[in-house]
């Protein structure tokens, strides 16, 4: 790459830790500063350009001047006035060959070659990186289309308001002041009607701008809607096409492109009115000038080259005005859109590294849960002062209806959200004192909803251990039974085995081709701390079979954490906890609890085909006992 093309790196790492700036302006500095010397670049071609334009009236009024010159009636004579006006001609002649090609060539290298690639690009992945950071719920509580659309769309409007303010509006700016020092000096009344014309102008765009940018703010929402909508019913197409619901989809998508397109009349409806009341006062501007023009030359106050410099000027501000006005339109319809966008991208994150946190050291695996709380934000706690103590190395099963708290305890070991009270503890080190990264390391899970990501079966595998070879991506895929499925694999790109694609979220395989996948995955990351949860809910039962025999294997040597409805899949474990409305009501071994003949005694009496009878059917059958 030359060095204008790196002037503004795609993958450019963010200025500082944390979100970028909440304010508008603010935000709109955060990145453009990081890009200053490229921008001052432009800025400096772009004033020699306006320069070079400005000169274009003037030499026509001096060559009028010239050909206006009395007296002046034989070949000798001209040519004489040609001598002895060479110098400033030859002077014109270098500039409009030389200087004003290499100010635009520059502009145009600078702009096209090293700011409009890098520039959105850049903007994208540091917005991108920092929303990956974000915690579980961030995501749960947005359209992923509408926060996608909004890192996409953010980077390239950023992109458009400085580059336009640059390229266009600070031109006509330049122009109009320099159009006003060039009239004042010819002729000062001729400044008049242009200096007028220049207040009417300024309060129109103070009028109506500011209407535009709140109905464009209005609009870019709007256009995040419809992409989270569409996105939406594209991801959840199975549920769609089940319930034969075309129809349903058809209607949401379609309220929201209407609400979209209502939105785009909003700002079309106040730029139309700024675009007639402009047409107005342009065409007053042109006809005093030309008037005030004639009355002076009739008077004799000015020269026929004064003329010639004067209605040029004013026909170019009279075009570009609208050009500008065009310009600041869409400048406040990409503002809109940043602003839009700033309310995913300037989140802070919820959950942070603590200052000077550590890497996760496990020596032994010995998890202690010391007397934790936690509500999700709500007044009522979902979980109350619960302590549990998992030993080194032992294999425990979590039991209890849907909402008993299972899940929320698996979520908080994981630090997918920050307890109200209390710690968690991993051989000795709270982990909220420890790198989130290294924390999530040395925890492997399978979940019962196995989602995988929209890549080659090897990419997929190989996200538990980047870098594997192939010989242990085969093994991981054999011992979770997929390797007989993986060979026969061919995507529709003619991808095969291993180099076949999986479809978004996985959908080109079974459940239960997923959720070996994602057996093989755990089984390449080898981390100390395993989660299964439901692991083997999506497979039938010979492979079940054959993979719970493996999974015993697996988990040698490694803390264990089990959540099932079957009790059948975790009667085996070392200990049993028993958990209703966020409370342990028992624990012990399989058999331990039987004796006892408590809660777990019913649901094991009671359940029906190795899965856990519901809440409903336990109360009944308690009031009945």
């Amino acid at each position: 790459m030359t060095f204008i093309e790196r002037l503004a790196m795609p993958l450019l790492p963010s200025p500082e830790e944390g979100p970028p700036p909440k304010g508008l302006l603010a935000f709109f500095w955060y990145f453009a500063r990081q890009i200053k010397w490229p921008l001052v670049l432009a800025l400096f071609f772009k004033v020699l350009e306006v320069a070079a334009d400005l000169m274009i009236p003037i030499a026509l009024g001096y060559f009028v001047d010239i050909f206006a010159t009395p007296g002046i009636e034989t070949a000798d004579e001209r040519l004489a006035l040609i001598q002895e006006r060479l110098p400033v001609l030859l002077g014109m002649v270098g500039f409009f060959l030389f200087f004003r090609p290499l100010a635009l060539i520059g502009k145009t290298a600078v702009v096209e070659l090293g700011l409009m690639g890098g520039f959105g690009n850049f903007i994208r992945w540091q917005s991108h990186r920092h929303i990956l950071g974000q915690d579980i719920s961030f995501f749960s509580n947005d359209f992923a289309g509408r926060i996608a659309n909004r890192v996409m769309q953010t980077g390239i409007s950023l992109r458009e308001v400085v580059l336009t303010s640059l390229d266009g509006i600070l031109y006509g700016f330049i122009y109009l002041v320099g159009s006003l020092i060039i009239l004042a000096f010819t002729s000062l009344w001729l400044a008049v009607p242009l200096l007028i014309w220049t207040v009417a102008y300024v309060s129109l765009i103070i009028f109506f701008m500011p209407r535009i940018q709140r109905a464009s703010e209005a609009h870019s929402e709007l256009r995040s809607e419809v992409t989270g909508r569409i996105v939406d019913s594209y991801t959840n197409i199975q549920t769609v096409k089940l319930f034969a619901n075309k129809g349903l989809e058809d209607a949401n998508v379609a309220e929201s492109i209407d609400d979209f397109n209502f939105g785009w009349i909003q700002v079309m409806r106040r730029s139309v009115t700024m675009s007639a009341l402009l047409i107005c006062i342009n065409a007053l501007l042109v006809v005093f000038t030309a008037a005030l023009s004639l009355w002076f030359w009739m008077a004799g106050s000015a020269s026929a080259g004064t003329i010639a410099t004067a209605l040029p000027l004013v026909s170019t501000l009279t075009w570009f005005s609208g050009i500008m006005l065009w310009l600041l339109g869409h400048i406040f319809e990409s503002a809109g859109a940043v602003s839009e966008g700033r309310q995913s991208i300037s989140v802070p994150h919820a959950i942070v590294d603590a200052p000077n946190a550590k890497p996760l050291m496990v020596q032994e695996g010995r998890i202690l849960y010391d007397d934790i709380s936690f509500n999700y934000g709500k007044e009522r706690s979902v979980i109350s002062g619960l302590n549990l103590d998992i030993k080194p190395g032992e294999k425990i099963g979590l039991i209890g209806h849907s909402g008993a708290g299972k899940s929320t305890l698996v979520n908080l070991l994981l630090r997918f959200f920050d307890l109200e009270d209390g710690a968690i503890r991993i051989d000795g080190q709270n982990i909220s004192e420890v790198q989130q990264d290294s924390l999530r390391k040395a925890i492997a899970m399978v979940t019962q909803d196995t989602s995988l990501l929209h890549r080659s079966i090897r990419d997929n595998i190989c996200y538990g251990k980047p870098g594997a070879s192939e010989e242990e991506l085969i093994a991981a895929a054999k011992q979770a039974q997929a390797w007989d499925f993986i060979v026969d694999l061919e995507d529709n790109k003619g991808r095969k085995a291993m180099d076949a694609h999986v479809g978004e979220r996985g959908v080109k395989l079974s459940g239960g081709q997923r959720q070996r996948i994602a057996l093989a995955r755990v089984i390449l990351k080898d981390a100390p701390i395993l989660i299964l949860d439901e692991a083997t809910s999506a497979l039938d039962s010979e492979v079940e079979h054959a993979i719970q025999e493996q999974l015993l294997g697996l988990m040698t040597g490694k803390t264990v954490i089990a959540i099932a409805h079957r009790l059948s899949t975790i009667s085996r474990l070392d200990r049993l906890v028993v958990m209703e409305d966020g409370r342990i009501v028992e624990m012990g071994s399989h058999q331990e609890l039987l004796d006892h003949n408590g809660v777990y005694a019913r649901l094991w009496a009671l359940q029906s085909g190795g899965f856990l009878p519901t809440a409903d059917v336990v109360e009944e059958t308690s009031e009945s006992g």
